[in-house]
């Protein structure tokens, strides 16, 4: 494919409440064995993107560990390769990044110095498949300045975390809307866009010599009637998870045996980097149902509805409900967890019980050891 990859994964996003305490959003695990940022990834990889460069900044060291080889995505050959760019402190500047136009400024020589002629750019916060080449060759088509991939959701569903947009018959964008309080409208923005790479170094420049640093706001709402924007239209599964209840129910949506055929059964793959971890144990007097269970779990209780992440450990007589499990949990015998999200490396002591009630999901937190008496 004639471009090259930028993926956003630097911004911090209070709405995760404790969960991006530790972690970028781009790195939440998902589905019990991904991260959020392996299907933007897998997308680049899939649509033959050989150059990828992802921007990260806030909370980036489980990110940049999980960025430390490219050979997952099949980047690195010959030509091209996966880089990761972080703020850098240098004679002309002293800011982190403030903004995602302005993280694309600070790395303006990474697209003079490519050669392809395009720019796809995406956020790593979103679940989806998508062949790029086809949004390209919408792109050139239309002989847009920028197309937007977009999104018709539900009527009444909340898209004011959402940039709202309206097209006309030829798929223009009339109206460029970013998170509005209230609209009339229902299709979003997924964040994902191709431009011309030249002219993004053009649009960058100019955002950047006016002191603007938001790429939503000061390129495509502020260009919407001078430029030629256009819209692709998704049809297929899309979620984003910046809130706590998106990030809980897209997980819950891999339990859904369509969507999970549709991203690991169906070409093309998600991939992600792997671990040399021993299958999902179940011993006598487990019962599991409806669940995902990653690899080197231990499950002595009862889960159901639920997920169940790698290396966690199930309790004698547990039961584990309508419940997301993180890496390397241990929840000691007779707990109860329902309607929780339990963080990462977790230890819950034996006969507790965290419920999340009226319908809210509860981020479970315990700084307990497994070593303790």
């Amino acid at each position: 494919m004639k471009a090259i990859g930028i993926i956003l994964a630097g911004g911090n996003n209070k709405n995760m409440k404790e969960l991006s305490k530790k972690r970028a959003i781009a790195a939440m695990p998902i589905a019990g064995t991904f991260r959020s940022i392996d299907f933007a990834l897998s997308n680049m990889a899939n649509a033959h993107i050989k150059k990828v460069a992802v921007l990260t900044q806030y909370n980036a060291r489980s990110l940049n560990e999980h960025l430390s080889s490219s050979k997952w995505w099949d980047f690195g050959r010959k030509q091209g390769g996966l880089y990761v760019l972080t703020p850098t402190i240098s004679a002309d500047n002293g800011f982190w990044y403030r903004g995602t136009a302005d993280a694309l400024a600070q790395n303006l020589d990474f697209l003079k110095n490519s050669h392809e002629p395009y720019v796809v750019i995406a956020s790593g916060d979103g679940i989806y498949k998508l062949d790029y080449n086809k949004v390209l060759e919408y792109h050139i088509e239309k002989k847009a300045d920028i197309t937007v991939v977009v999104k018709k959701v539900e009527q009444g569903t909340d898209v004011s975390r959402f940039g709202v947009v309206s097209l006309d018959d030829d798929g223009r964008v009339t109206n460029f809307e970013e998170k509005p309080i209230e609209t009339q409208f229902n299709t979003i923005s997924t964040g994902v866009y191709v431009i011309r790479r030249r002219q993004l170094i053009e649009l960058i420049e100019k955002a950047s010599a006016e002191d603007r640093y938001d790429f939503v706001q000061d390129i495509l709402v502020r260009h919407k009637n001078v430029k030629k924007i256009y819209g692709y239209k998704l049809n297929s599964y899309w979620s984003n998870i910046s809130t706590v209840d998106s990030y809980f129910q897209t997980n819950m949506d891999f339990l859904n045996k369509d969507i999970r055929n549709y991203f690991f059964k169906e070409y093309p793959q998600v991939n992600t980097k792997a671990e040399d971890l021993p299958p999902a144990k179940y011993n006598a007097g487990s019962e599991i149902r409806n669940c995902l269970v990653g690899s080197g779990s231990i499950v002595n209780g009862k889960a159901e509805n639920s997920i169940i992440f790698k290396k966690a450990y199930i309790g004698n007589n547990c039961i584990v409900k309508n419940s997301i499990i993180l890496n390397d949990v241990y929840i000691g015998d007779n707990s109860v967890i329902e309607n929780c999200i339990v963080e990462s490396h977790n230890t819950i002591r034996a006969n507790s019980s965290f419920i999340g009630e009226d319908g809210k999901v509860r981020i479970v937190i315990e700084q307990a050891s497994r070593y303790d008496a």
